[in-house]
C-alpha cells in the first residue's frame, strides 16, 4: 500500500508551506513517529513525523520549494516491492496536487493510496521529550547515543548534531587513539545508513541587492501581507494619549538588574488595566462579541530577513513581573531561531507594538486580524510641562496610540482604558511588582 504525504496545516493561518529539508532520502526506511521532513510554516520551522512504518519511495516537492496545504509532497510505500510502483505513480506529478485530487488511473490500478502518511508538527521541543534537531536524532540512532543523557549546546538547550558526535567520540573512541582536548574524534557513518538527501542549511549571509532587482517575499513576509490585507476589511478608529513615565522609569532602574525588561513592564501594565476594561480585550465575531477567557498580550518583534512575529505572554495579568520577563526573553530567543509553536504566536488577545526604542515619537499601528485592539508605544523623552502648582517643570513623557475595532469598541471605551493605563503608570507602578 502507498500513502501520500501531504503538506500539513501547522497553524490556522497557514495556506502553504516551504520544505526546509528532507530528513530521509528516497528508499530510506521510516519508523512510525520519526521525523521525515522539516517544514517552514508562516513563522516557524516545524519537524513533521510519520504516521506509519515504511519506505520513503519518492519526493514530489524538493527542499527549498513550496506547496499549498493539502498538496502531496512525497509518497511512502509500506514495502520495498512497492517503491517502484510509487515512483511510476509520482512520475506524472509535475506540480504538487491537492489532497482531494484523484490519482491517475494507471497508478491506481497498481496500488491503493490511503490516508496521509505524516502527523502534525512534532511537539518534542515542549512536551518533555529530548529537545533535538532532526539531524541530531538521526545521528543518535546511527551512533547508538542516548539523547536523554545529553545537554544541548544549541539555541534554548537544543541538542544539535555536534553534541551527538561529541558524545559518540567520548564513548566509542577506537582503541589506540587519543582524544585531543577540545577536539571531536571522527565518527564514521555506517555505510548501511545513507545521509539525508538535504541537510538543514546554516543561516545564509545577507545577500547584496542590486538596484532595480525584485526580491521575492519569503514565507514570513507573505504571511504578514495576508494579515495586513485582511485588516483593511475592519473599520477602525485611533485615539492618542500622553503619559508621564517618571515613576515607570524609576521602577525600571530599580529592578532592571533582576532581569526585568521594559517590554515586560509595559505588557504587565496593559494587562492589569485590561482587567477593568474587558471590552478592549474582546474579539468581533459574526454572532456577537467574543469575550476572551484570558488576557494574552502579544508583542510585535521584527525578524531578521524581513517580516515580524508576535510572541504571546499568556495570562500576563496573573504572572509576576519577574516570571513574565523570563518568559519574554525565552520567547524572543526562540522566535528569532524560528522555534515557536503556533500557540505561542497566534493566541494573543491584545497586541503591543513598541517603536520607542528606535526614537519614534508616535505612530499608528494596524489592527491584527482576530483582535479588538493594538497599542502603539512611542519613546519617552524629557518635556517641559506645567506642573499642578502652576510652575514649570521637566517630565519624561511618551505618546501611545490605540487602534480599535469600531464594530465592538467605541471612542469612550478606548479613552477610559488609556486614562486608567496612564493613572497606573504615573501613580501606582509599584503595584506591578506585586
Amino acid at each position: 500500500m502507498i500513502h501520500e504525504v501531504f503538506m500539513p496545516a501547522l497553524s490556522s493561518t497557514m495556506t502553504e508551506g516551504k520544505i526546509v529539508s528532507w530528513e530521509k532520502s528516497p528508499g530510506d526506511k521510516i519508523e512510525k513517529g520519526e521525523t521525515v521532513v522539516v517544514v517552514e510554516s508562516d513563522k516557524a520551522d516545524m519537524d513533521v513525523e510519520s504516521f506509519y512504518e515504511g519506505y520513503l519511495a519518492t519526493i514530489i516537492v524538493s527542499a527549498g520549494d513550496s506547496a499549498p496545504v493539502g498538496a502531496a509532497i512525497a509518497l511512502v510505500a509500506e514495502t520495498e516491492a512497492e517503491i517502484e510502483s510509487a515512483k511510476q505513480q509520482a512520475a506524472g506529478k509535475s506540480q504538487p496536487t491537492a489532497k482531494s485530487a484523484t490519482p491517475e488511473p494507471a497508478a491506481a490500478t497498481q496500488s491503493k493510496v490511503e490516508e496521509p502518511a505524516i502527523t502534525q508538527a512534532s511537539t518534542s521541543r515542549q512536551n518533555g521529550r529530548s529537545i533535538a534537531s532532526p539531524r541530531a536524532k538521526k545521528l543518535a540512532k546511527e551512533l547508538s547515543v542516548d539523547l536523554k543523557s545529553l545537554h544541548g549546546s544549541g539555541p534554548h538547550g537544543r541538542i544539535v548534531a555536534e553534541d551527538v558526535e561529541a558524545a559518540a567520540g567520548k564513548t566509542k573512541q577506537p582503541t589506540g587513539t587519543t582524544a585531543t582536548p577540545g577536539m571531536t574524534p571522527p565518527t564514521p557513518t555506517p555505510a548501511s545508513a545513507p545521509a539525508p538527501q538535504v541537510k538543514p542549511a546554516a543561516p545564509a549571509a545577507p545577500v547584496a541587492v542590486a538596484p532595480g532587482q525584485v526580491v521575492p517575499f519569503n514565507t514570513l513576509q507573505n504571511a504578514v501581507v495576508r494579515n495586513m490585507v485582511a485588516s483593511l476589511q475592519v473599520p477602525v478608529f485611533r485615539v492618542g494619549y500622553t503619559i508621564t513615565t517618571d515613576h515607570l522609569d524609576k521602577l525600571y532602574k530599580q529592578i532592571k538588574s533582576k532581569g526585568v525588561t521594559m517590554t515586560a513592564l509595559l505588557a504587565k501594565a496593559v494587562a492589569v488595566t485590561l482587567q477593568k476594561h474587558p471590552l478592549l480585550n474582546a474579539t468581533y465575531t459574526d454572532a456577537g462579541i467574543q469575550h476572551n477567557s484570558g488576557i494574552n498580550i502579544a508583542v510585535a518583534v521584527a525578524m531578521e530577513g524581513g517580516g515580524l512575529i508576535t510572541p504571546v505572554l499568556q495570562n500576563a495579568d496573573q504572572v509576576d513581573i519577574y516570571s513574565l520577563s523570563r518568559s519574554w526573553k525565552d520567547l524572543v530567543e526562540r522566535s528569532r531561531a524560528k522555534q515557536l509553536q503556533p500557540a505561542e504566536y497566534t493566541t494573543g488577545t491584545f497586541t503591543l507594538s513598541n517603536l520607542g526604542m528606535y526614537g519614534v515619537d508616535s505612530f499608528d499601528a494596524i489592527l491584527p486580524p482576530g483582535q479588538g485592539s493594538i497599542l502603539a508605544i512611542g519613546g519617552a523623552r524629557p518635556q517641559v510641562v506645567a506642573t499642578e502648582d502652576g510652575m514649570m517643570g521637566v517630565r519624561r513623557q511618551m505618546t501611545v496610540n490605540i487602534t480599535c475595532d469600531h464594530r465592538i469598541i467605541y471612542g469612550a471605551d478606548a479613552a477610559a482604558f488609556l486614562q486608567d493605563l496612564a493613572k497606573l503608570i504615573e501613580t501606582n507602578t509599584q503595584s506591578l511588582t506585586m
